[in-house]
């Protein structure tokens, strides 16, 4: 096996736990280093390397990314959309300095790959509603979605005029059973899985017709894994790709929990959150993922539905 290594930045968050597991799967548990600035997830215990790590502090990461022999990055360290806009100084910094970090050492050590994930927030009112092209009008009305959209540019940037084979996804809302949200606008759809079940109720900070872009969490990682190993020819969007799966509102999700929990109730009290839904599409067009790089999702409502219910009723194994 290969001594060269994959560095994931942000491994304790909601989706670097389950890309770090996945890419040990593929490569090995020691070619896989994760890290980050908080205590290793439960799930990461015990299942390969894990190093503490600051991407804000450049010459520690370029270290590491040498004494490690890295030679691809997943760079998932962010501060997301709801989280932001309590600290849009600390938001920005974060999400714009530590891509620069990571991007730098990629040119000076000659990376393979850099993976670095945007998101639909970069969207923003006067964006299509629906069926939201890859190329369109952008105004981002929060510091999360402006920073990642200078960041596609950023990553367009470093591949045209380096030769950096680095790589992007546009997130939707992301579900998992995993891992907790982290901090996001869409956590609603997360939440209510586990109110559900808890309480049998449970409070919507967003209006019950807001339709968002959303995405179960087994689709985002497959989905990650597809892009950085398509070949480097067939990746032609090198800002960052529309990714989709569904669109739901709060309304189709209480639904569809309701199956599966009798007498659920859904109450509503939109907050701040509300205006950032709002500012975005209701829907995606990832056609350029499907032309591309033959990308498909599995799951809808329904079906992401009963797996996170099955997976949230069954006692995990000791």
């Amino acid at each position: 096996m290969s001594k060269d290594k994959i560095l994931v930045i942000g491994a304790s968050g909601q989706i670097g736990v389950e890309l770090t597991m996945a890419l040990r799967g593929i490569h090995g548990d020691a070619q896989v280093i994760a890290s980050d600035l908080r205590e290793p997830n439960p799930l990461l215990l015990g299942t390969g390397p894990y190093v503490s790590l600051n991407v804000m502090n450049k010459e520690m990461l370029h270290v590491q990314v040498i004494r490690q022999n890295i030679k691809q990055i997943y760079l998932l360290a962010a501060i997301l959309s709801a989280t932001g806009e309590k600290n849009p100084g600390l938001a920005w910094n974060l999400n714009i300095q530590g891509l620069l970090n990571v991007l730098e050492i990629a040119k000076e050590e000659h990376l393979d790959k850099v993976y670095w994930p945007s998101s639909i927030a970069v969207f923003g009112p006067t964006s299509p509603k629906r069926d939201c092209p890859q190329q369109t009008i952008i105004e981002p009305i929060t510091v999360y979605g402006i920073s990642k959209y200078a960041g596609e540019f950023w990553c367009n940037y470093y591949h045209n005029r380096f030769g950096i084979d680095v790589r992007s996804l546009r997130y939707p809302g992301l579900i998992s059973y995993k891992s907790e949200p982290g901090g996001g606008t869409t956590d609603y759809a997360v939440e209510i899985f586990h109110e559900a079940l808890a309480a049998g109720r449970y409070e919507c900070f967003l209006k019950p017709d807001t339709y968002l872009p959303m995405m179960y969490m087994p689709d985002a990682i497959r989905a990650t894994l597809e892009l950085m190993e398509a070949p480097a020819a067939a990746v032609r969007v090198r800002t960052s790709y529309n990714l989709s799966a569904m669109s739901f509102s709060p309304a189709e999700i209480a639904v569809e929990v309701a199956k599966y929990v009798p007498h659920f109730n859904m109450h509503y009290k939109p907050d701040y959150r509300q205006l950032i839904a709002d500012s975005w599409p209701q829907s995606i067009d990832d056609s350029a993922a499907h032309t591309d790089w033959g990308w498909k999702p599995e799951y809808d409502l329904a079906a992401m539905t009963a797996d996170m219910m099955r997976n949230l009723q069954t006692p995990p194994t000791s």
